[in-house]
């Protein structure tokens, strides 16, 4: 990390006005919050807050509701979950800055705590405006960052707020960082990482540092089929970027030479359209024939993918191995939770890498079996990849 970075258990909180940034772009259907898990995570955080005294205001953003405010992505039907995971009553304040927000702030008991309507009803959120940040700034004697997922954008309430409010990271940030750190600097071996999802774009720079510390790499999802397709495989009518074909075979030879095992599918479940009640096929060899679209690993690779995890001691897991959403393209997917958890259970340690990996966990019933979940993919695969994310570099002395 190599970020000198203050903790929430080293800051004395008791009578003061903490401003506390959480992650609360929970799931909703309708008023109800399908998956509270990113309230749960916060929970270690508040209750330290409101055993030492701390009159505690919370900040989040949920959803894109671009700068405007917007009923439909107000944070107001969060409180009932909030409350019922913390198990005391919490107020709502409609906006987040302001003379209203700054008196509702003031009128707040030692160990009670409001949660504040969403941060991107205004647009110097994500422009960080250093007046929007400002007037977050002063709801608050401190400032704490919890909210691991947005660490990696440059907005005002992760890099803006820090430059005028003493702050410090609470409890989640600690766990996250202290996990990545681990699984980087000093993992037990052998050490896989399995990186599936749809855009090799989106992982060039994460396997490439991935390739300077593990033993073996297994390529899985959509981004596996530019990777054959960089080396003359036939991938029929699947997803492609050709942009990119140079970068990922410089990904195999940089593998090769630092003889590091790189794993890829060796067999695909293929439509010839993608729909849930599609025709499925399974190739017999890496080959994908003309007309068709891989849409999920084949039952070869599954096997093999699922006996390199059985061999790993450290595994980090990044991405599906197909079009997961869909129940009939979701088999390699869920393969590859199941492992995972078989391997925890053996004493590995397995980290999820947020995003559509938790989603797929959780189609599996399988969420606390990892020894950890990552509540932030973006800025899991940005720490991995040795970039200094701007909400951390912000707080740091």
């Amino acid at each position: 990390m190599g970020l000198k970075l203050k903790k929430l258990q080293d800051v004395n909180v008791k009578g003061k006005r903490v401003l506390l940034r959480v992650d609360y772009n929970v799931p909703m259907k309708g008023d109800h919050i399908e998956d509270d898990s990113r309230i749960r995570e916060s929970l270690p955080t508040l209750k330290h807050l409101i055993e030492n005294g701390a009159r505690v205001a919370v900040i989040a953003h949920f959803g894109r509701p671009k700068g405007k405010p917007d009923p439909k992505y107000s944070l107001k039907p969060v409180v009932p979950g909030v409350e019922k995971a913390l198990g005391k009553p919490v107020s709502f304040v409609p906006d987040c800055v302001g003379a209203a927000a700054e008196k509702a702030v003031a009128a707040l008991k030692p160990g009670s705590v409001a949660l504040l309507e969403n941060l991107r009803f205004h647009a110097g959120e994500e422009g960080n405006d250093p007046e929007f940040a400002k007037g977050l700034a002063k709801l608050g004697d401190v400032f704490v960052q919890d909210a691991f997922g947005a660490l990696h954008r440059a907005h005002a309430s992760t890099a803006g707020v820090p430059k005028t409010l003493p702050g410090c990271i609470g409890f989640l940030v600690q766990k996250e960082l202290e996990f990545l750190d681990r699984a980087m600097g000093n993992p037990t071996r052998p050490f896989l990482a399995v990186v599936g999802g749809a855009k090799v774009s989106d992982k060039l720079g994460v396997l490439s540092k991935l390739l300077d510390r593990v033993d073996a790499l297994v390529i899985g999802g959509g981004m596996a089929y530019t990777f054959l397709a960089a080396q003359g495989i036939s991938i029929g009518k699947s997803l492609l970027e050709k942009d990119k074909l140079k970068e990922a075979q410089a990904v195999v030879e940089k593998a090769y030479s630092k003889k590091v095992e790189c794993l890829l599918p060796a067999d695909h479940l293929c439509v010839r359209e993608i729909k849930p009640d599609a025709e499925t096929t399974v190739t017999q060899a890496m080959a994908i024939p003309e007309g068709l679209i891989g849409v999920d690993i084949g039952p070869h690779t599954v096997q093999f993918f699922t006996e390199e995890i059985a061999k790993a001691k450290t595994i980090f897991w990044n991405g599906p191995m197909g079009i997961f959403e869909i129940a009939a393209f979701a088999q390699g997917s869920l393969a590859v939770a199941k492992a995972m958890a078989e391997a925890t259970s053996r004493g590995a340690t397995t980290i999820v890498g947020g995003g559509d990996s938790l989603a797929v966990l959780a189609k599996a019933g399988l969420e606390g079996k990892m020894s950890h979940c990552s509540t932030g993919g973006g800025a899991s695969l940005e720490l991995l990849e040795g970039k200094v994310l701007p909400g951390l570099a912000a707080l740091a002395s």
